[in-house]
C-alpha cells in the first residue's frame, strides 16, 4: 500500500463504475485528463511526458477518465494519473477542453457512442510510485514532449499536448 502526500494510506485500486459520472446538459460525458511532466535537461526541449499504454495495449495515451460528482476536474485528473500511471504531483495547470467520441456506448442518449468533453491539466510530477492500481494493465513510459506528441494514439490528445507545448519555451513548435 502506498501513501498520499499527507502520509495517509492509498488503496491500490481504481475507481470502478459510473454511478457518480458527470454529464453535461447535452449528455456529453465529462472526463478529466492529465499530462504528467517532469524536467529533464538531457532530452530535447528539456521536458518529458509520462504516457501510458491504453487498455488494448496498441498505443500510448496520457491518463484520463471520468470526472465524478464528488471531485473537481483537477482532482479527477490527479486521481487518474495516480491510478493509470502511478505518478503524483503538485498543483495542476489547466490546458483546455477537448471533445472526442468514446468507444463505449453511453448510459444516456439511447446507448449511442458517447461524445465526451475532456478537461485537460498538466501536472509536474513529484512522486513516481513503485506500485499503482493499474500497473498490471498499463505500462508507464517517459518520453520527450516532442516524441509524446508524435506517438500519442488519439488526435484530441495530440491537440491537447500541442496546446500545452505551445505555451512552453522551446516546445512551441513541437509536433
Amino acid at each position: 500500500m502506498s501513501t498520499d502526500p499527507a502520509g495517509e494510506p492509498t488503496p491500490l485500486m481504481s475507481r470502478q463504475g459510473r454511478e457518480k459520472q458527470r454529464y453535461t446538459q447535452d449528455s456529453q460525458r465529462l472526463v478529466a485528463g492529465c499530462i504528467p511532466v517532469r524536467d529533464n535537461p538531457r532530452v530535447k526541449g528539456g521536458v518529458e511526458v509520462c504516457m501510458v499504454s491504453n487498455r488494448h495495449n496498441d498505443g500510448l495515451i496520457f491518463p484520463k477518465g471520468g470526472w465524478e460528482t464528488d471531485e473537481t476536474a483537477e482532482e479527477a485528473a490527479a486521481r487518474e494519473s495516480m491510478e493509470e500511471a502511478g505518478v503524483r504531483g503538485g498543483t495542476c495547470t489547466y490546458v483546455g477542453e477537448f471533445t472526442f467520441k468514446s468507444r463505449k456506448k453511453a448510459l444516456v442518449n439511447g446507448g449511442k457512442k458517447a461524445t465526451c468533453l475532456a478537461r485537460v491539466f498538466v501536472m509536474h510530477v513529484t512522486e513516481e510510485m513503485s506500485e499503482w492500481p493499474e500497473q498490471a494493465t498499463r505500462t508507464r513510459t517517459w518520453l520527450p514532449a516532442v516524441d509524446a506528441i508524435e506517438q500519442c494514439k488519439h488526435d484530441w490528445m495530440r491537440d491537447a499536448l500541442r496546446t500545452w507545448a505551445s505555451t512552453m519555451p522551446g516546445l512551441e513548435t513541437a509536433g
